[in-house]
């Protein structure tokens, strides 16, 4: 029972995103504390792109969706997981020092990010609840 809550799509998701967010923290992080610093190229990270690509979103042509029919079949092993990739912008420049960081820009995306890992966490979380209580009967 364990074993099919820790590889429920829900939990992998949420999970893959929480690292995801904590990752961006850390990158973001990293732009701030270089903010001054001449020829530094601000980093970003990209996982909700690579996620929806690897989901098939709008293209369900493209899904296959696969059915355990029997309980001595092998468990079936989900290829090709995303994670959350390090980018570099190289292509811009904001002061004559070829830095291209904007602290304003940058505390926003920290905000949002905040803002995207608590509604990871607390989803997963009633998930988790979720699951106790169906593995408890609703006994608490």
């Amino acid at each position: 029972m364990l074993e099919q809550i820790m590889n429920s799509p829900n939990f992998d998701y949420l999970g893959r995103g929480l690292q995801a967010a904590n990752l961006r923290h850390e990158v973001i992080s990293n732009n701030i504390a270089n903010v001054n610093t001449p020829n530094f190229k601000r980093s970003a990270v990209n996982f909700e792109d690579l996620l929806a690509k690897e989901m098939h979103l709008g293209d369900s042509s493209r899904r296959v969706q696969m059915v355990r029919t029997h309980d001595r079949h092998l468990p079936m092993a989900m290829t090709g997981k995303v994670h959350a990739v390090i980018e570099e912008d190289g292509t811009t420049t904001m002061r004559v020092d070829n830095n291209n960081v904007d602290i304003d820009i940058e505390m926003a995306s920290l905000a949002k990010n905040q803002l995207y890992y608590n509604a990871m966490s607390t989803e997963l979380g009633s998930f988790m609840t979720k699951m106790k209580n169906v593995i408890t009967s609703g006994q608490s």
